[in-house]
């Protein structure tokens, strides 16, 4: 035993001394990008009112079933340490949350939310947080270091009483999963209707999550004796509308022992080929979505761009109308005051102001306005006067409207956001290109790459 503990430790030291997977590399870049401080596409995003999410930097996997179906034995073997607690007692009560890690740790249920804190609305189902934890360890086997599991209550029938809505608490975390492995154990508690309801429940919106596999399957006796039990799983699962469908696979799995060799068929490794599925997947899908979000930065800092130019456009016409409409406004009072004025004044005043040929111009225009405006009663004239004061008022108002601009962005702004807008498609989207690059190179070799 000494010996296994003594290798297991020298792989986890040499794993952790060496490089970290590409996967784990591309996952942890786009984390980068997204949550840098001072240029992180979710600073960049908030300045043009664009809400991004960072991408996790981990798969989130949640095994369900009903109790001793070999959820935590399953944990501990894929991680090559005893972390869980195993046994026919129903050993975890609460969630679970397994992560590797810099040192071995146990974390309560605060410091479980502290450290995903996409899990906090769990706190609103009451009861939960005080039966959450998180055990981190070191171990690098497998993918685990991009791998976060989720160990689920065991689910039992009848008078089981639980502390929570476990129901409830099951499907909420099925909404954030990214896959959902549901075991059954031969043991006689595969039909647990609290499981298939639960499954039936996830099934509706998340069936592309699922996986189902017949736990413990060399305890299940002949090979005869295990045919009867999964057909009797299926029967149960495709009475339920929408579990019955085409394509239904369930591998057969149990954690090999050394001692005790089965000649069980054991397809534990298709669940590590699942595993390693879903991380391939969630890799391509972070690629994407940074993609998606550099363009829809993209057009929301030149969209900002764009309404700021035609806002400038709309500032200046209205400068414009209200400089003329306050010109009109104040045109009328003034025109009106030259001709009391110049009314008042005798010829030969005119004559020395204005000479000759002024004085005939100013008659000439000014003769027909003199002629209507004597022509009126003195009450009709303090109307009339009274009437162009208003009207000059009603103007001035008007103008002062017009001069009513929204507010732009400075230059500085502007310099700003086009800096933003040159960093997203110069920087960023280079960057994606090479961790696309990089992530296809694993499978694919340079010739056959458009490069």
């Amino acid at each position: 035993m000494s010996g296994k503990v003594k290798s297991r430790s020298a792989a986890n030291a040499d794993s952790i001394s060496g490089s970290v997977s590409c996967d784990e590399r591309i996952l942890r870049d786009c984390h980068q990008l997204y949550t840098d401080a001072d240029s992180g596409l979710i600073t960049v995003a908030q300045s043009v009112g664009v809400t991004l999410l960072p991408p996790r930097k981990k798969i989130t996997v949640m095994l369900m079933g009903n109790h001793s179906a070999g959820k935590s034995s399953f944990i501990n073997w894929y991680v090559e340490e005893h972390i869980q607690r195993t046994g026919v007692a129903i050993e975890t009560q609460g969630f679970s949350f397994v992560t590797s890690g810099r040192k071995r740790e146990s974390l309560t249920g605060n410091a479980t939310l502290h450290l995903y804190p996409h899990f906090k609305p769990l706190q609103e189902f009451k009861g939960v947080s005080e039966y959450l934890s998180t055990e981190v360890c070191t171990s690098r086997q497998k993918r685990f270091s991009l791998v976060t599991f989720v160990d689920s209550p065991g689910l039992v029938d009848g008078d089981m009483k639980y502390p929570f809505n476990v129901d409830q608490a099951i499907m909420w975390l099925g909404e954030l999963c990214d896959l959902i492995m549901v075991f059954f154990d031969p043991m006689g508690q595969a039909l647990c209707k609290r499981t298939l309801n639960i499954v039936e429940n996830l099934n509706e919106k998340h069936g592309d999550r699922l996986r189902f596999y017949l736990s413990k399957a060399d305890e299940a006796g002949g090979e005869s004796d295990r045919q009867r039990v999964m057909m009797q799983i299926v029967q149960e699962l495709c009475k339920r509308p929408g579990l019955n469908k085409c394509g239904f696979d369930m591998p057969t799995i149990y954690i090999p022992n050394p001692n005790k060799p089965s000649r069980c068929v054991n397809q534990i490794e298709e669940v590590c080929r699942t595993i390693e599925k879903t991380i391939n997947q969630t890799v391509q899908n972070t690629l994407n979505s940074l993609e998606k979000d550099c363009e829809l930065i993209t057009e929301a800092i030149a969209d900002t761009l764009r309404n700021d130019r035609q806002t400038s456009v709309a500032n200046r016409r209205a400068r414009c109308k209200g400089c003329f409409l306050a010109l009109l406004g104040f045109s009328v009072p003034m025109a009106l005051m030259a001709l009391l004025v110049l009314g008042s004044l005798s010829r030969e005043l005119l004559e020395v102001a204005l000479g000759d040929q002024g004085t005939e111009a100013l008659s000439l225009y000014l003769s027909p306005m003199v002629r209507m405006f004597d022509s009126l009663s003195v009450e009709h004239q303090l109307y009339g006067c009274g009437g162009l004061v208003l009207l000059s008022f009603l103007l001035l108002i008007l103008a002062r409207f017009s001069f009513r601009t929204q507010p732009t962005l400075s230059g500085r702004q502007k310099r700003q956001l086009q800096e933003k807008l040159e960093y997203v498609q110069d920087v960023v989207k280079t960057k994606k290109k090479k961790l696309y690059e990089e992530y296809l190179r694993q499978s694919v070799g340079d010739q056959d790459m458009d490069l």
